[in-house]
């Protein structure tokens, strides 16, 4: 079953390089019934090996940075590894494989196979850890200097009260069905309960075999480790929800890797994240039971049970609302009021936190590179760290991933796009077990579109220190910026030097934007001296004191990204045995809004080596 969307459907096509949609403009917002009919149908592409279950993409799905705040320091309790409130809910209230085996299968009927960490070890050591996600499970920061701490966290020595699983899934991979994949070098701890209550989820990447590992050895390497567990922790500083990453430790043996695919195998350190997350439930997690049949269609309805119960419980008793109607303009019914279906409201609210997620990447310059359903989290988190890559230079159609690059499906201006194709791939799946009808699942895709456009309005607004939403001007700064490929991040940070003050010389407009206006000619200086002009208008016209604007758009355009050299940097330091480097930049990248006096090597531009093969882009191998 394929969903059409109503007249009204809107979506965001980010720039007119986006490959899936011509644009005349960077900026524009709709997009017309056809395209989006079009896009929905769209499975054209190239089938890939970029899924946890093909060791490849890391899988994982954590923590909303919004959702829960840490409680940080004071009297609160602190416990031990041993004290760790454990609570299985996942695998004592869904079934699961009966086969407790590791080898490679098709796991029918089940959402899970029980499985243990099989990773050798020798002397594994701690490489970091992050304070952060240790307070939300309310441990004591001395338990990771315990000597056996490496050995529980590398899976070598089970922790007590746990209970391993791996999860099984299906996905879209670059828009075309890729069957069973699975968590195949993931192995979830369990559930711990926090003493507010709160249910994370604990697991292992890179701990062995699985039987969704297919022909891969479930490991992984130091490499990528370092990149994943310091994305998790970026992303959370710059406010955006995500997965986090507890720690990370070396298991003292080398993985065999093909970094670029080429034949060229090499052995690499061996690593392990321990990625914390409320859930790990993602799209593929429903299409999987969707594909194989009837029989399997009420393991959807199960699922969505499960996880309605236990992340969406404010859907189970909803009340008849306003606020919670729709109106469709065509057919006997004009008026659909979701409180009567809470399959309907959860999809549409899991098609809102999609779109709020997609618009605060594109915020900060943010490229994920592997969109496959099975990345995408039902709860609205960033997931899967592979081959991601923050802009530098300003470049719509940059992808970080090799893989992508013939067509590019996973870009940066597509991402918009690709996220609305994965919304319609959950919703027909929810619309094949009949938890929803087509005008409900039409309506969560039109949500998807609207929700998109308001965020991404209000977050660009904020990042030009405006009142009120200029799309012309907007539109015209972005076309400005990928002429002059001019740093993403560094450019709207220095923004805020900008007086609001018309009679500034034209010979001066340009002074507070001159380390990131490099090598523009005469006419490039009149069409960026022609922007300014504008926008100081709007600034004056807003009448915000310039130093309070200058703060609250420092609250939002971050000094410090994790830009791809930074971690290689880091990752060549540690393959050396130096661990310091991982762990100066998990600290800034904690506050990447303050200016942090000492560290400005970690905002600057990146060196000509930045560009080389396997440091501005990677494949999937890690």
């Amino acid at each position: 079953m394929l969903l059409q969307f109503s007249s009204s459907t809107t979506a965001l096509c980010f720039s007119k390089f986006t490959p899936l949609f011509s644009s005349p403009s960077p900026h524009r917002l709709f997009l017309r019934s056809q395209q989006l009919k079009r896009l929905v149908n769209r499975t054209a592409g190239m089938a890939s090996d970029c899924g946890e279950g093909t060791s490849a993409v890391a899988s994982s799905t954590m923590v909303s940075s919004a959702s829960v705040a840490p409680v940080a320091g004071g009297d609160r309790p602190r416990i031990k590894l041993e004290e760790l409130n454990w609570d299985h809910s996942f695998v004592r209230q869904l079934p699961g494989d009966p086969r407790t085996d590791r080898m490679p299968r098709e796991v029918l009927h089940a959402f899970y196979s029980n499985v243990s960490p099989s990773v050798e070890v020798e002397n594994p050591k701690l490489v970091a850890w992050s304070q952060s996600v240790a307070d939300l499970l309310d441990l004591d920061p001395e338990e990771f200097e315990r000597s056996d701490f490496p050995m529980f966290f590398s899976g070598a020595t089970p922790l007590v009260g746990a209970s391993t699983y791996a999860q099984c899934y299906g996905g879209h991979q670059f828009g075309t069905w890729a069957g069973q994949l699975g968590d195949g070098r993931a192995i979830t701890l369990g559930e711990v309960l926090n003493l507010r209550g709160e249910r994370w989820e604990l697991q292992l990447k890179g701990a062995g075999k699985t039987p969704y590992s297919r022909f891969a050895d479930g490991l992984a390497v130091l490499r990528s480790s370092i990149r994943e567990f310091l994305c998790s922790e970026a992303m959370h500083g710059l406010g955006i929800p995500t997965t986090r990453a507890l720690c990370l430790v070396t298991t003292g043996k080398f993985v065999v890797r093909d970094m670029f695919y080429d034949g060229n195998p090499k052995e690499e350190p061996g690593a392990i994240v321990c990625r914390v997350a409320q859930s790990f439930i993602r799209f593929g997690s429903f299409q999987i039971h969707a594909s194989r049949g009837k029989e399997d269609l009420k393991l959807v309805r199960l699922l969505a049970d499960y996880t309605i119960k236990h992340h969406f419980p404010h859907l189970e008793n909803l009340q008849q609302s306003n606020t919670l109607s729709f109106e469709i303009p065509q057919g006997d019914t004009p008026t659909i009021d979701l409180t009567s279906n809470k399959y309907a409201a959860w999809a549409v609210e899991v098609a809102e936190r999609t779109a709020s997620l997609i618009a605060s990447w594109q915020g900060v310059g943010f490229t994920h590179g592997v969109l496959n359903t099975d990345n995408m989290s039902v709860l609205g988190l960033t997931i899967d760290y592979g081959p991601f890559g923050f802009l530098d230079a300003f470049d719509p159609s940059f992808t970080p991933n090799t893989t992508d690059l013939p067509g590019r499906r996973y870009c940066f201006a597509n991402q918009p796009d690709v996220g609305l194709w994965n919304v319609a791939q959950f919703a027909t799946t929810l619309a094949s077990a009949e938890l929803i009808n087509k005008d409900e699942a039409n309506y969560a895709m039109e949500r998807y579109g609207t929700k998109f456009m308001d965020e991404y309005q209000s977050i660009m607004t904020r990042k030009l220190g405006l009142t009120k939403y200029n799309k012309q001007l907007i539109s015209r700064l972005l076309n400005n910026l990928a002429v002059d490929k001019v740093d993403y991040t560094n450019f709207f940070r220095l923004l805020c030097n900008v007086k609001a003050d018309p009679t500034i010389p034209e010979k001066d407009l340009l002074a507070p934007l001159k380390a990131v206006l490099l090598d523009i000619g005469k006419e490039r200086k009149e069409a960026w001296v022609s922007w300014l002009q504008t926008y100081i208008e709007e600034l004056v016209s807003s009448e915000v004191p310039d130093e309070e604007r200058k703060a609250a758009m420092n609250l939002v355009n971050p000094r410090y990204v994790l830009r791809n050299y930074l971690c290689q940097s880091a990752i060549d330091a540690a393959e050396q045995g130096d661990f310091e480097e991982v762990r100066r930049l998990l600290k800034v990248m904690e506050r990447p809004f303050d200016e942090q006096p000492g560290m400005e090597k970690y905002a600057r531009l990146p060196p000509a080596w930045a560009y080389r093969p396997g440091v501005g882009m990677l494949s999937c191998s890690s």
